[in-house]
């Protein structure tokens, strides 16, 4: 970059439209198994949200007005963003408690939650009947600024703008901006004190918002205590969702991971293992007492009390204990199924208080259409593809420049 114009050109003496312009083509194979599956699926969904915003919700959807919240609140936001957590855990761990051990993964995760706020924002604005007035919650016209959403809207608008500060200098070093690289990284820790914050607050605000519907939700899993359950479990979601992606990745793109990186990879998984049994434990102890405070035995014994106690016991204890052995006997394998049972288990978790046990005893029961699927599909993949075009092209994984480790 020029020093009199840091964004003028690139390191390669280009102007930048031109260095940016070679960037949006593609970098290897173009026919791969994901693209054949996901182009498709991204071009119908694309179709199927223009029908939306045309004709209307319910021109795609199955929701009512008895039910006005479905899989695309349920799965993309309330589901999604529980996944989004292992930005702010890591974050938390790597700059405030110093575990320098961790920093290699930040910026993947860092990116991976940005990326998770940026599509579930927009997908929750195709839930919005109207989605012009989607602006009211943020400036509290008709809510209130004593509203739980009027907090969750701007907690999910400050968070998004921190975790771009937190991920920008690595936008800069693929920029070659060396100057605004040494601002950028000036400002991480604050925006990373800052997401913390606002991170505890609305993991916890989105169950704040179902202690509106306690007529509405099934006993086994309403209680008062719903927002310490949705911050908890983001713990072990996030760090989860952080070992079954960098599993991944290490995979797809290990040519630019470093040899120390590569060593350190076990290491890692086994403290995220570590980490994740413990607020389990957490976790499965504060339902237990939930459950004997509430006093629902009786509930225990139907259809629902079956389908609680396989979330508790098949998708809570089981990768908990998995968790507990694998990092007891270094098992790599181990963890990896521990993961993907908890994984699972948030999914399941998230879509009984959303949506399976939302209206539970109503004569029509909601069921996604499958346009509604396609749409979430949509959400996911476009996601996907805009993470690897990252990757492919800044220091993410890679090693940063040897001017940037000056700033």
């Amino acid at each position: 970059m020029s020093e009199n114009n840091p964004i003028a050109i690139d390191n390669d003496g280009k102007p930048i439209w031109k260095f940016l312009w070679s960037e949006l083509k593609p970098k290897g194979k173009i026919f791969t198994p994901f693209n054949v599956i996901s182009v498709p699926i991204i071009l119908l969904g694309l179709t199927l949200i223009v029908i939306r915003f045309w004709k209307g919700l319910g021109s795609v959807t199955n929701l009512t007005q008895e039910v006005p919240w479905g899989l695309w609140i349920g799965f993309d936001v309330v589901t999604g963003v529980a996944f989004a957590g292992g930005a702010y855990v890591l974050t938390f761990m790597v700059y405030i408690l110093n575990m320098k051990k961790y920093k290699s993964i930040v910026r993947v995760t860092v990116l991976n939650g940005f990326l998770a706020y940026v599509f579930y924002a927009g997908a929750l604005l195709l839930d919005l009947g109207r989605p012009w007035n989607v602006i009211n919650p943020i400036i509290g016209n008709n809510f209130g600024v004593n509203s739980v959403l009027f907090l969750v809207a701007w907690h999910f608008l400050l968070y998004m703008i921190a975790q771009l500060i937190e991920f920008s200098p690595a936008i800069a070093e693929w920029l070659g901006a060396k100057r605004i690289h040494k601002i950028l990284s000036g400002m991480t820790i604050a925006a990373v004190i800052f997401g913390i914050t606002l991170s505890t607050l609305h993991q916890s605000g989105l169950g704040a918002l179902y202690l509106m519907a306690k007529e509405k939700i099934h006993p086994l899993w309403y209680s008062e205590f719903i927002p310490i359950m949705f911050f908890v479990s983001s713990i072990f979601a996030g760090l989860s969702m952080v070992i079954f992606e960098g599993s991944i990745s290490h995979n797809v793109f290990q040519k630019q991971i470093s040899e120390k990186d590569h060593k350190a990879r076990t290491g890692i998984i086994l403290g995220l293992s570590k980490i994740c049994a413990g607020t389990m434990f957490a976790y499965f102890f504060l339902q237990v007492l939930v459950f004997i405070h509430n006093r629902h035995w009786d509930l225990l014994n139907t259809p629902m009390g079956y389908w609680y106690l396989l979330e508790m016991f098949g998708f809570v204890l089981l990768p908990m204990m998995l968790f507990y052995f694998s990092y007891r006997r270094n098992n790599i394998m181990l963890v990896r199924v521990a993961a993907i049972l908890t994984i699972l288990g948030i999914i399941l978790n998230r879509l009984n208080v959303t949506v399976i046990g939302f209206r539970w005893d109503a004569a029509i029961h909601y069921i996604p259409s499958w346009m509604e699927v396609v749409v979430t599909l949509t959400v996911l993949f476009t996601e996907i593809w805009i993470f690897r075009w990252v990757i492919n092209r800044m220091p993410v994984l890679r090693d940063s420049p040897s001017w940037a480790g000056k700033h």
